[in-house]
């Protein structure tokens, strides 16, 4: 009895002070992460219905770091291994822009509790995911690492395929939606039994399992939720010639401009790039005279940077970069001559 005690209240202690390391950052994030400017007022020119809260343009950031800390893992494992991919840089870098982000957040209003238990619930779960990945590629995958041929296995090039596929796919698509059960039965399928390969299938394999039953609880919670808006309104320029573009539906003609409605996310960085190179401009989105973008350079800052970060794999760097809604086409338009490169423009 006094053994399963003394277990019991390990077990205990170790539930503990899991809780407290998943909770230090989002106390951190919440009593220092706060800013002191104050949003400047802005008559929209869409209606209510129309609008979007334009702190999302920021709080939209969180995930996508999600999104491209998979696309630096793929392209780490893509010529080396697991272990080679910084998993406290990824976790550390989630939090670290988020309190940037927070505490930019205060010039563009508050940030409304739904949107900061979304974010803090996902990193957590990626955070958690990170931890438990390092731990055991850092450990038993780095020994079958060095234990195999010298050259890579093929699991080793396919489970890098299936993680540049997967980052892609998030892109558009969320997570849930992707088939890890497939991903699971392509790495049995290819094994060629040897001993790195068979420890690809069996612990991939377990982890690709974990996250389809996991997807499938995701997919029904959110079926009754509801999923979010996949279009969003915005007022270009007048007399400006859109019959080129087949994802623009024109809603009416306005005084102010043409008020049309495109797709949100990937879609719509592609569709504002396309119109910054057709020399257009834009005037409001989605209620919102403020929004941010991510763009890529050689140097470690950038001129209006609110935080920028490393890319693993790449040897670059990230700039998160806020902009006035009616200069956004316009920068796009200089940042080939500014050495930046676009790479997301986040909706609200």
């Amino acid at each position: 009895m006094r053994f399963l005690l003394r277990w019991l209240r390990r077990l205990v202690l170790l539930v503990v002070v899991i809780v407290i390391a998943l909770a230090a950052p989002i106390i951190y994030v919440e009593t220092s992460c706060k800013g002191t400017a104050q949003p400047q007022s802005y008559a929209s020119l869409l209606p209510p219905e129309h609008h979007r809260p334009e702190t999302r343009t920021l709080m939209t950031y969180p995930e996508w770091h999600i999104v491209h800390a998979y696309d630096d893992y793929a392209k780490v494992i893509s010529t080396g291994d697991p272990h080679d991919y910084g998993f406290w840089q990824g976790i550390t870098g989630f939090w670290t822009s988020l309190c940037a982000l927070t505490e930019n957040a205060s010039a563009h209003g508050e940030i409304d509790w739904p949107t900061k238990q979304m974010v803090y619930v996902i990193g957590t779960s990626f955070t958690t995911e990170l931890a438990m990945k390092a731990a055991y590629e850092e450990t038993v995958g780095r020994l079958f690492a060095a234990l195999r041929e010298p050259d890579r296995a093929p699991l080793d090039d396919l489970s890098a395929r299936q993680a540049s596929s997967y980052a892609e796919f998030l892109q558009q698509v969320p997570w849930y939606k992707w088939p890890f059960a497939e991903d699971a039965q392509a790495l049995l399928e290819q094994s060629t039994g040897s001993l790195r390969d068979s420890e690809r299938a069996i612990a991939l394999g377990l982890e690709y399992t974990a996250k389809d039953a996991y997807a499938g609880v995701i997919e029904q919670a959110v079926a009754q939720v509801g999923t979010d808006e996949l279009t969003l309104r915005m007022i270009l320029a007048a007399d400006e010639d859109i019959t080129g573009y087949t994802d623009v539906k024109v809603i009416a003609i306005r005084p102010e401009g043409t008020e049309v409605e495109t797709p949100r996310y990937r879609t719509l960085t592609n569709l504002l790039a396309q119109m910054a190179r057709d020399g257009l401009e834009v005037v409001e989105i989605a209620g919102n005279d403020d929004i941010m973008f991510t763009a890529i350079s050689d140097q470690p800052t950038t001129a209006g940077s609110v935080f920028s970060t490393p890319r693993q794999g790449y040897g670059d760097y990230r700039h998160l970069i806020v902009v006035k809604v009616p200069a956004l086409l316009e920068t796009l338009r200089q940042l080939e001559s500014s050495g930046l490169t676009l790479e997301h423009v986040h909706d609200y």
